[in-house]
């Protein structure tokens, strides 16, 4: 009887951590829509599986930005400004005719305006929605001016040609740069003090201080990431089509904080993971090639990503506190510089 006992026991204290284990994941509503993404598309645009390399292409520019913005969410703060980011990359690269100067070019704006967000947020004290906000259309309009309002083609196009050639299949450069950059990420939030502590930062940024982690540093080291990021993801871009656009990026901030969000990153912080923001990436992806398969205009895209995104946040209660503290937040700090 003892032995019973023990073995249902067991049994139990097995159950029991596997249900906690199940619990702590983050990833349940990114599943479900890809879940019905697929099963949408199987039914009605079953061409999208047979096109790999449009589906691979955008999955990875809207995932590759959305990680970047996952490391910035886990630490409570956000940045909108990485869809401008994107465009301004893209036309620094165009810009320069040393394609690989033009390259370190992009690559070192985005750290930059990275450092900038971070230098607004934690040095001057400005709310990170206002600060990116601003940043957001500063760089739109710096785009613009650069490059006249038309697209900058690219000096080197033979390079840039070769960039965009398949590697394996439908693998192409920019799928395998998101898949080595998914893993690097994963490895440093996950394994790296300095990663874990982004949790911490998010989770309670008093305790983390007083527990002597360097806040500041790990919120500019999230922000410069994040740019760094959103500046790679111009790059590939401008690389792929051999020009660069000022407009580009301006879908990509939507679908990105769409797959952070419905991969259960918590607005406040503390909580989430790149595993949900990669499943979230492919669902969204595929919706919007589904979408353009089926010929819906963009306008008609960025409505149901917004639909997706409102449901996301409401079927999670502490997103939606999240979400209320920040309006209220805002609201009474325009109440005290009118007073």
């Amino acid at each position: 009887m003892s032995t019973i006992m023990k073995l249902q026991e067991t049994q139990t204290g097995t159950w029991n951590r596997v249900k906690n284990a199940v619990a702590r994941r983050t990833e349940g509503r990114a599943v479900i829509l890809l879940i019905l993404v697929v099963g949408v598309i199987a039914v009605q645009q079953p061409i999208v599986f047979n096109a790999y390399g449009v589906s691979l292409a955008r999955v990875a520019l809207v995932g590759l930005v959305a990680l970047g913005l996952t490391l910035v969410v886990l630490q409570g703060e956000l940045d909108l400004s990485v869809g401008s980011t994107l465009a301004l990359t893209g036309v620094v690269v165009a810009s320069i005719p040393d394609l690989g100067l033009g390259i370190i070019a992009g690559l070192v704006t985005g750290v930059a305006i990275g450092a900038l967000n971070a230098f607004l947020i934690v040095v001057v004290g400005v709310n990170s929605f206002i600060a990116t906000l601003g940043t957001l259309f500063a760089l739109r309009g710096l785009a613009f001016v650069m490059s006249d309002g038309r697209p900058v083609r690219i000096t080197d196009i033979d390079s840039a040609l070769v960039f965009g050639r398949e590697l394996l299949g439908p693998i192409t450069p920019r799928v395998l740069i998101f898949i080595l950059l998914f893993v690097m990420l994963q490895f440093f939030i996950s394994k790296m003090r300095a990663g874990r502590e982004f949790y911490a930062v998010g989770g309670n940024r008093q305790a983390a201080i007083d527990a002597g982690i360097p806040v500041k540093l790990r919120l500019f080291t999230s922000f410069m990431l994040c740019g760094f990021v959103a500046a790679l993801a111009g790059v590939i871009n401008t690389l792929e089509l051999t020009a660069a656009d000022p407009t580009a990026g301006s879908t990509v901030l939507l679908a990105s904080f769409a797959a952070v969000i419905i991969g259960g990153n918590l607005l406040n912080g503390g909580r989430g993971s790149l595993v949900g923001t990669l499943i979230g990436a492919f669902a969204l992806g595929l919706m919007q090639v589904g979408l353009t398969f089926a010929g819906a205009d963009r306008e008609v895209q960025d409505v149901l990503i917004g639909i997706v995104l409102l449901v996301a946040i409401t079927t999670d209660p502490n997103n939606l506190r999240a979400l209320s503290r920040r309006l209220q937040g805002l609201v009474r700090g325009k109440t005290n510089q009118q007073a």
